[in-house]
């Protein structure tokens, strides 16, 4: 076992979540009766580039299959977020239909439909061909491709470099983070900006946010670690952004390391943030097991009062961290009755490992479950809003937040 960026023997576990199958490897109902794939879900840490990375059990195609049912443009959070988002660059920018846009992992297109709409050329890299095929229709270049060095040789050949280069929640599902990185440099244009978005290993640790590790992500990223990459690479990150998305992010601002641009205080504060928490030291780290542990305790500890006194209790989310919780916890149908979602790619399918079903929303009003567990706590606020008719039958929303249960 070896670092994905320096290659250092890795040594240091930090964190066992026990054998899950991939967190969004979904199955339909004659496949409950195969064989899944179970895979070690554990991180370690390299003592020498201090990233802290999943060892690489699976292929990024398993993973990430042409039915791969994780759709942005079913949260209308994310949805705003984009939008906002889109706004602010192309004002900064000054992006007009000369320039060129390149999102690396753009899913349905919930971000490059804004592009679009602004008739800013655009492309996006999406290999999972059922996000894909949805952008293709909303009139959205994509190429069914994983991103790496030889594709952003083949996009410049084809179109020319990019003016921006956007990947958001990417760069941690990267296994060879160091030819994505040689990518980044190669299809950047001169004077061009790369903006990546991606979960703040710091958040993660300070939160114990254990259920926001699953197999897709390769990497869990702090902004030392990323710079000491992006340098190697000749690129520099000349600012950064904290923003609330997935518990807690960063958003880095990068260009080509010989481009007249000033480092800002930000990326100074954010790095010294990170030494004073002691990202760069074993200690920060020794204690994140033993949290875990305590922590799903609890939780088991609520289901099962619950299940005693006669409760139902069913989900809402059918998300990564639904998987690596309720597995992690050992838990099934049997604890929780159902899981609602509203995409239609995850209705009708059942969830790996634990096998509770997914469901529309529709099932929450027939069967009136007493509690529902919201599992992408991110998008909470929204779901209560869209969902708040169980309130008219006694029931009540809870979430296991930053590793805590909390009754909404």
């Amino acid at each position: 076992m070896y670092c994905r960026h320096c290659k250092s023997k890795l040594s240091e576990r930090i964190l066992d979540l026990g054998h899950a199958p991939p967190s969004n490897n979904y199955l339909c109902k004659e496949g409950l009766n195969k064989p899944e794939l179970y895979l070690p879900l554990s991180i370690y840490l390299c003592k020498e580039c201090w990233l802290v990375q999943a060892i690489d059990y699976s292929l990024p195609k398993d993973l990430f299959k042409n039915n791969y049912a994780y759709l942005s443009s079913t949260s209308n959070t994310w949805l705003q977020h984009a939008a906002s988002y889109v706004k602010m660059i192309s004002k900064q920018l000054s992006l007009n239909s000369d320039k060129f846009v390149v999102e690396i992992a753009s899913n349905d297109g919930y971000l490059l439909t804004n592009f679009v709409d602004k008739k800013i050329p655009c492309l996006g890299i999406e290999p999972t061909h059922l996000s894909a095929n949805i952008a293709l229709s909303k009139g959205i270049p994509v190429l069914k491709k994983f991103f790496s060095l030889k594709l952003a040789e083949e996009i410049i050949v084809k179109k020319k470099k990019a003016d921006l280069i956007i990947g958001n929640n990417v760069y941690a599902h990267v296994p060879d983070i160091n030819d994505f990185t040689k990518g980044l440099k190669k299809l950047l244009a001169k004077n061009g900006v790369i903006n990546l978005e991606f979960p703040h290993i710091l958040e993660l640790l300070k939160k114990t946010q254990f259920d926001t590790i699953y197999h897709e992500h390769f990497s869990y990223l702090s902004l030392s670690v990323v710079q000491r990459i992006f340098n190697k690479f000749n690129l520099k990150i000349f600012d950064v952004e904290k923003i609330k998305t997935h518990g807690g992010s960063l958003r880095i601002y990068a260009c080509h390391i010989n481009e007249n641009k000033q480092i800002k205080k930000s990326v100074i504060e954010i790095i010294n943030e990170e030494l004073l928490f002691g990202l760069e030291s074993i200690g920060a780290y020794k204690n994140f097991q033993k949290t875990a542990f305590i922590l799903i305790l609890k939780f088991n500890k609520f289901i099962i009062n619950e299940i005693s006194k006669g409760k139902i209790i069913a989900g809402f989310g059918a998300a990564a961290k639904a998987n690596t919780l309720i597995n992690y916890a050992g838990l099934n149908k049997e604890h929780i009755k159902f899981i609602c979602d509203n995409s239609k790619a995850k209705i009708n399918m059942y969830m790996p490992g634990n096998h509770i079903p997914i469901v529309s929303r529709e099932e929450l009003k027939k069967i009136k479950p007493d509690w529902v567990i919201i599992f992408p706590w991110n998008i909470a606020n929204e779901i209560i809003k869209n969902e708040n008719y169980i309130k008219k039958w006694g029931g009540n929303f809870v979430v296991f937040k930053n590793g805590r249960l909390k009754i909404l």
